[in-house]
Parts: structure tokens; sequence; C-alpha cells
């Protein structure tokens, strides 16, 4: 009875709730609905989300005509090495800062917060020239670089906030079973920080896979180099835009983030918890 009660005090909230997921929710559901329809039924369907007559035509399209087979394998090396490099340089950078006594460590710590204010234009310049002066340009490796090196504050700020609320006793126990610098940190320290990890690979994943600026910057003279981010402009024609296509791309697109945050989502949920502790 006292169950009953509850459920029945919190059904309006719930279904208040419920409404408002609904609404949120709806653009993106109507673009999965949308890529599954003629270019017709889609204007003329109103906001129906139901398709008449499925059709897999416009992912057809999508994969070989707007080429984003060759879109989609760029981006995976793209985003892999991206992660591979954020993970690499943030977590040695948030080990320093979180556990070492370098000399001007709040200067640093300072400068990377200001740094964080920054919009991406204001840095795209000076890095341009360095990506070019590095022979890089109109490469993959120029992409990479470009978008691993800057902008990745918040992951450092996360590591060194997780290492920092680590005890000392455990890197004390390292140091007297004969433990150097860089075995503490690989062995003990970068297994321990996986929720923090989970949390830097998706946030860098997500960020890598739809970058959109960067990778148009790096790749004009070689449009075959650009990512799916960019190539969902091959939809946009002189005088008309493939709509139910590009809602096939965008379906196509966002899949594996949602795979990767759902095999990640236990780590990221940690991550954030094990952050806001520190």
């Amino acid at each position: 009875m006292y169950r009953l009660n509850r459920l029945l005090r919190q059904l309006p909230v719930q279904l208040l709730l419920l409404g408002f997921t609904l609404i949120w929710s709806y653009p993106f559901i109507w673009i999965i609905s949308s890529s599954f329809k003629s270019q017709s039924e889609m204007f003329l369907g109103g906001i129906n989300v139901i398709p008449k007559e499925p059709t897999f035509d416009n992912f057809v399209r999508a994969w070989e005509l707007a080429n984003f087979y060759q879109y989609f394998f760029n981006s995976v090396i793209v985003t892999a090495s991206v992660v591979l490099l954020v993970l690499v340089i943030t977590s040695m950078a948030g080990y320093a800062l979180g556990r070492g006594n370098m000399p001007g460590k709040k200067l640093i710590m300072t400068l990377l917060v200001i740094s964080m204010f920054l919009p991406k234009g204001f840095t795209i310049l000076p890095l341009f020239e360095l990506i070019v002066g590095l022979g890089f340009n109109n490469t993959l490796m120029g992409v990479i670089l470009a978008e691993s090196g800057p902008s990745k504050i918040v992951s450092i700020l996360l590591f060194v906030g997780y290492f920092a609320s680590l005890p000392k006793e455990m890197e004390e126990s390292a140091t007297i079973d004969g433990a150097g610098y860089f075995r503490m940190f690989f062995s003990i320290m970068l297994p321990l920080s996986k929720p923090i990890l989970g949390t830097v690979t998706i946030f860098s994943f997500i960020g890598a896979w739809n970058a959109f600026f960067v990778p148009l910057t790096f790749t004009l003279s070689k449009p075959s180099l650009r990512t799916l981010g960019v190539g969902m402009y091959n939809f946009f024609g002189t005088n008309s835009v493939d709509w139910t296509g590009l809602a096939a791309g965008a379906v196509m697109s966002v899949v594996p983030i949602i795979i990767v945050f759902l095999f990640l989502q236990r780590y990221f949920i940690e991550g954030l918890a094990g952050s806001i502790k520190g």
C-alpha cells in the first residue's frame, strides 16, 4: 500500500519528465526517421516519425556517391590517433602537475586555466604556420597534430585532480620497492586512473570525430583527406540540398559515438565523480 501511494505521488512528476524527454529527443528521432524516408515524404510528412515506405537508398547514396566510405576511413585514422596522443600527453602532464613539485607549477596551472577561454580560431593562424613549416599541410598527420595539440586543458585538469587525490603512501611504498618515476607512473598510477582515461577518451573521441574547422583548414587542397564532419558538405549542391542523404550521413556519423559511449559509460561516470571529489 505504501509503495502504491508513493508511485501515485511520483506519477505526475514522472509524466512531466517523460514529456520533456520526448520533446528533447524529438529532433534526434526525426533525423533517424528522415534517413529512411524519400525526399518528398520528408517534407510532406510533417512531424510523423514513422516512414510509410522505409528505404535504405539514402544510406547507399551517402556511402558511395558522397564518398562517406573514404571520409569514414579518414575519420577512424584521425580520431584513433588523436585519442591516443591526447591520452599520452594529458596523462603525463597531469601526473607531473598533480604529483610533482616542479618550479613554477602554480604559474603553469594559471596559464592553462586562462588558455581554456581562448577560442579555437584565435590560435589557428600560428598553428597553420607551424603545420606548414613541418611539411604536414594537406596530410592526415597535419590534421592529427593540429587536432590533438591545443585545447586539451580540461583533460589535463581532470588528470591533475585525480592524481593529486591519490594517497602519498602509495608512492612511498613503490619507492621503497625500488620503482622509479616512469615505472611508478606506467605500472601504478596510470592503471589506477582508468575512470579518467575513459572520460578523456570519450571527450577526445567526440571532439575529433565531429571536428570540422581543423580538418577543413588542413585539407583544403586535398578533399579526399577530409573527415566525416567536413564531408557532410557534399550534400549541399549549388542549387539544392540532399536532405535525406544528409540525414543518413548524420546517422552514420553518430553511431560510432554512441557505441564508444556505451562501451565506456561506466568509466565516464566514475571519472566525472572522481574529478569532482578530487
